[in-house]
């Protein structure tokens, strides 16, 4: 049974960010805002969240889908501890977070093996700008592994926290529901090779960073 959190959008309450945050630190699975759609997310450290992470998004290793998971940091110096940043880089960062824009960078020893690309050792990372988000990144004092919440078959992420709630009643142990998210995919941007990539255009305008759409 899931626990449900109504949650203020813009000034979320501490005592339920908290309480969400202490489930999260005890290895459970939530459903949480973004500044793009609703995301699953778990603990970074917690091998066995993560395998549950993948199973919920049917990205286990059975499938062969080789999906990024993303690390949900909440300012651009966190993130450039879990990354291989150089000045060009941090250059583009900085103009893009945070803000609804995912950069695929080379992975830090800092992140778990099991949680980065198993043949390119690079991980998707970027800095929400959702203040539900940035509150429980805060009570938690480092990234959450996260996904979008697509319920497996489908093709759209789900907006509704009650319907959340209802389709992963049992296997989620919190829904924190800020209202409506814009349901919009972030833009993606690999920066793990020579020249900036945009993989894919979202609801980050590529253009801010330079980049051609």
């Amino acid at each position: 049974m899931s626990q449900y959190f109504e949650v203020h959008p813009d000034n979320p309450q501490p005592r339920l960010i908290a309480l969400a945050a202490q489930i999260l630190h005890g290895g459970g699975i939530a459903a949480i805002p973004t500044d793009s759609s609703y995301a699953l997310v778990c603990h970074l450290d917690d091998k066995a969240a993560a395998q549950t992470l993948r199973r919920l998004r049917g990205l286990d290793d059975k499938s062969g889908n080789k999906h990024h998971l993303t690390l949900l940091c909440r300012d651009l110096s966190e993130l450039a501890s879990y990354a291989r940043v150089d000045n060009q880089q941090f250059r583009l960062l900085k103009l893009a977070t945070p803000g609804p824009y995912t950069f695929i960078l080379e992975a830090s020893r800092e992140v778990p093996r099991r949680v980065s690309h198993p043949s390119r050792r690079t991980i998707g990372l970027r800095v929400p700008d959702h203040a539900v988000t940035q509150a429980l990144l805060a009570a938690l004092g480092q990234p959450l592994l996260a996904t979008t919440l697509i319920p497996p078959g489908a093709e759209e992420p789900l907006n509704d926290p009650r319907e959340i709630r209802a389709h992963f009643e049992k296997r989620l142990q919190a829904v924190v529901d800020a209202g409506a998210c814009p349901m919009q995919p972030t833009t993606v941007i690999d920066l793990s090779g020579d020249e900036p990539v945009l993989v894919r255009r979202g609801r980050g305008d590529p253009a801010a960073l330079g980049l051609m759409g």
